[in-house]
């Protein structure tokens, strides 16, 4: 039995349930804030309770860390933590972090938008030793997975929480092989968080460039600008078809939806606001 503490969100509790199923034995939950839109914390929580878990909402420090090792705490398991964690060595035995993307590539806080954005043909989860660099230490295993030209970020967001979950059972019930196994990453590449120019849709692409943006965004929601008005786009149809409008006329309307020429056909803009979901949500927008 391995005890040990995890810190994560509710889209990776499947981890946290890989590593019970495999007998070790979480002590202690870490939580940072959420937004309640895009990570939330009710589930994970709830289950902590349960199990009668300590849970700290602030961050993970020297003082967190020394309390695990007085406690009999060998490892901490990191599944979706926005905050750095820091020197553990002097107190932990193992530290991983499960990584949605395919390290070395896609190090960094969001590589999922990327990874629709680029129409990958896969992608995948990866668990590696935690480092002061960013998702940068050795890799213990690693899941892939197949993408569909239709995904979106919720299908993408699914296909990860199960993928890390399959990952976790491996990693759980092989753990010290793996470990003392693990290879390092090498040269990789940082993916920087989306800009507000790559969230922004651009009426003067194809009608598959222009959806392809609005799935990789999905609930964080693209910005359009119609007749001089900002609108947040949470859902777009369109169809390749000859026309003669200049691209981002907007050809029709009807019960708040838009028909929008583009480059090869039209969008139908279907939901949207006039505010931005942060502001919707009571939380404020990056």
């Amino acid at each position: 039995m391995m005890r040990c503490a995890v810190a994560a969100t509710d889209r990776y509790i499947g981890v946290v349930h890989a590593l019970v199923n495999a007998g070790w034995d979480p002590i202690k939950l870490f939580i940072t804030p959420v937004d309640d839109r895009l990570h939330k914390n009710k589930g994970i929580v709830e289950w902590a309770q349960k199990r009668k878990m300590a849970v700290q909402l602030s961050p993970l420090d020297s003082t967190a860390l020394r309390h695990l090792q007085e406690d009999g705490c060998e490892a901490l398991v990191v599944a979706s933590y926005s905050w750095r964690i820091p020197e553990w060595r002097s107190h932990l035995k193992y530290a991983v972090n499960f990584h949605p993307s395919p390290l070395p590539e896609g190090r960094g806080p969001d590589p999922t938008v990327r990874a629709l954005l680029e129409n990958r043909q896969s992608w995948t989860v990866t668990c590696h030793k935690i480092e002061h660099a960013f998702d940068s230490g050795d890799i213990l295993d690693a899941e892939s997975f197949a993408l569909e030209s239709s995904d979106c970020r919720d299908t993408l967001d699914l296909k990860i929480q199960m993928a890390a979950t399959r990952l976790a059972t491996r990693v759980a019930t092989g753990f010290t092989a793996l470990w003392d196994s693990a290879r390092p990453q090498g040269p990789g590449s940082y993916w920087k968080n989306w800009t507000p120019v790559e969230r922004t849709l651009s009426f003067s692409d194809t009608v598959e460039a222009v959806l392809r943006r609005v799935r990789a965004f999905g609930a964080i929601e693209c910005v359009a600008v119609l007749n001089k008005i900002t609108i947040f786009v949470k859902s777009a149809v369109g169809w390749r078809e000859s026309h003669q409008h200049a691209p981002g006329t907007v050809v029709y309307e009807n019960d708040l939806r838009f028909v929008v020429a583009v480059q090869d056909g039209y969008v139908a803009i279907m939901e949207w606001s006039l505010l931005a979901p942060g502001a919707r949500s009571g939380n404020a927008e990056r």
